[in-house]
Order: C-alpha cells, then sequence, then structure tokens
C-alpha cells in the first residue's frame, strides 16, 4: 500500500468524523472502519489517535490558509497584514473551536512544527501561495511564534517599538485563548466574538503604535 495513499485514506476519514460527531467522539477504531482498514495498521503511520485528529483538523483550515490572500488584497503595510491576518483567523477559527484548539493547543509529544511541516509536505496544495511572511507564519506550528511572525514586521516598518512586539504578541495571542474558551464553551456567540477580539486587540494596538496609522475598521 502507498504510505501517502493509506495516510490520505486515514486523514479524510478522521477529517469526514471530526465533522459529523465532533472531535472528542473521534477513536482510533471509528477511524479505522471508515478507512476500510484494521486499527492496528494506522500505527504503521501514526504515533497515536491525537497525531492522526491533528491532521484531519489540519485539513478543516484549508479554508483559512486558502481565504488570506483575499482578506491581505487590500493591505498597505505590515500593520495591516497583522491585523487581517487575526481578522481572517476569527473568522475562520470561531467558526469550528473544537478544531482549532486542538490544532493550536494540542497534546503531541514532538514540537508542533514538525507535524505542521509533516503535514505540508504531504500535502502542499492545502498552503496556498502568499507573501513571503504569510507562508513563514503558516508553516510555524506554535502559536507564538506565528504570530511573531507578523509582528516583526510591523516593528521593521516602525509601527512598535522591538522590545513591545512580544507584548502585543502576548497579549493578542491572551485576548484569542480566552475567546476561543468561551466559544466553545457557549457563553460567547460567533459575531460577538470576532468582534470583540478585534476591538481589544485595536485598544492594545493603540498603546503600542509610536507613529501614525489609519485603521480600517
Amino acid at each position: 500500500m502507498h504510505k501517502k495513499l493509506a495516510i490520505n485514506h486515514f486523514i479524510n476519514a478522521a477529517d469526514e468524523l471530526i465533522n459529523e460527531m465532533g472531535i472528542e467522539k473521534v477513536t482510533i477504531r471509528n477511524i479505522a472502519q471508515k478507512a476500510g482498514y484494521n486499527s492496528a495498521t494506522i500505527y504503521n503511520y501514526f504515533e497515536n489517535l491525537d497525531h492522526l485528529i491533528f491532521f484531519g483538523a489540519m485539513k478543516n483550515i484549508t479554508d483559512y490558509a486558502l481565504a488570506l490572500n483575499s482578506y491581505l488584497a487590500d493591505s498597505k503595510n505590515a500593520m495591516d497584514r497583522f491585523l487581517m491576518v487575526w481578522e481572517c483567523f476569527f473568522n475562520y477559527a470561531y467558526l469550528k473551536p473544537d478544531i482549532y484548539n486542538a490544532i493550536f493547543f494540542p497534546k503531541l509529544p514532538k514540537h508542533i512544527e514538525e507535524y505542521v511541516s509533516e503535514f505540508y509536505s504531504l500535502f502542499p496544495e492545502d498552503l496556498g501561495i502568499h507573501h513571503d511572511t504569510i507562508s513563514t507564519m503558516l508553516l510555524k506550528g506554535n502559536i507564538h511564534d506565528r504570530g511573531m511572525t507578523t509582528v516583526m514586521d510591523c516593528v521593521s516598518e516602525g509601527f512598535i517599538e522591538s522590545h513591545n512586539a512580544d507584548k502585543l504578541n502576548d497579549m493578542t495571542l491572551l485576548i484569542f485563548e480566552g475567546m476561543l474558551k468561551r466559544v466553545l464553551r457557549g457563553t460567547v456567540n460567533y459575531e460577538n466574538a470576532k468582534t470583540k477580539s478585534m476591538d481589544y486587540i485595536k485598544v492594545i494596538v493603540k498603546s503600542f503604535l509610536i507613529k501614525d496609522y489609519n485603521f480600517y475598521f
């Protein structure tokens, strides 16, 4: 059995089950059954269930990766890109909070970038073609490193001071993580989660700006 073909069968089965029954109900047994293989065969290609679920979940963020270019079409500078990337991310993440939680806060033994690189080496078409900064960001599994990619462009273009880069990134991530948990708990709806997240980031960005910037929202 060709390795990529087998991996494809398992990932597609995991992807379908995630969407059919929710990520918490997916098991090795029901993935194998849906893919048409013995459960033991999965361990020839994946370390454990979390590894396979991570890949199945990654198939669910292809729409986000491919949508980035349209979101960034009107960007004029690094700060636009920073904000538009987050806007796009929120729009997709809060639609599928359990999937994005599994990807960005996973229970995996190796460094997450290894899994992300492995996934995109198997499915390069899911990455799309982007501005260099965005391609670099998408290949980073660690959410802190992803955020720093666009933040450092804001430093390079003189929007914020370098010593505030990590603060801006961390505060933005805290907004996402906190809001994602609220969405998962059902204490905030999709539209409010998107709007509040962008409003809160705007407040933070304003406190760090060191040159004029016209917000597009």
